[in-house]
């Protein structure tokens, strides 16, 4: 199985230019706690809640800080026909919880995290346990 079947698609993104503010609602809004930051096509870094919490509320910056100075920069990208196994080893190893998925051209395509790894993991258990006793013969 490929990355691209279980990444989620177009994520939203932010510029570096944009304020902490105004990326936190976004982050509400979408319900997520990671918005890449993408400049001209090209990655710049992801903005997660942590780094809010840390680098503007911990440090008492102001909610206008633009993301570019409290973004993180050290991020792993992989791309879209990178099979689930070599994701999950690339996670491991790096010890990341969210990947940047891209195209042959280094542009976003999508973003696939730990929890969506975990959450496909699960539905394939339960997909063979439900086949299993679909297979049982019947017991009354």
């Amino acid at each position: 199985m490929q990355v691209s079947e279980v990444m989620t698609r177009n994520p939203q993104v932010a510029k570096p230019t944009d304020s902490v503010a105004d990326v936190a609602r976004r982050m509400t809004e979408i319900e997520s706690g990671v918005i890449p930051v993408v400049e001209d096509g090209e990655i710049r870094g992801l903005i997660t809640d942590r780094d809010i919490a840390l680098r503007v509320v911990g440090e008492k910056r102001s909610f206008d800080t633009p993301v570019g100075e409290v973004m993180s920069t050290d991020i792993q990208t992989c791309s879209e026909d990178a099979s689930i196994a070599d994701v999950i080893f690339q996670m491991t190893d790096k010890e990341v919880r969210r990947i940047l998925i891209v195209d042959e051209k280094k542009h976003l395509t999508g973003i696939v995290s730990l929890g969506d790894l975990a959450q496909e993991a699960s539905a394939r258990k339960a997909g063979a346990i439900l086949e299993d006793i679909s297979e049982a013969p019947a017991n009354n």
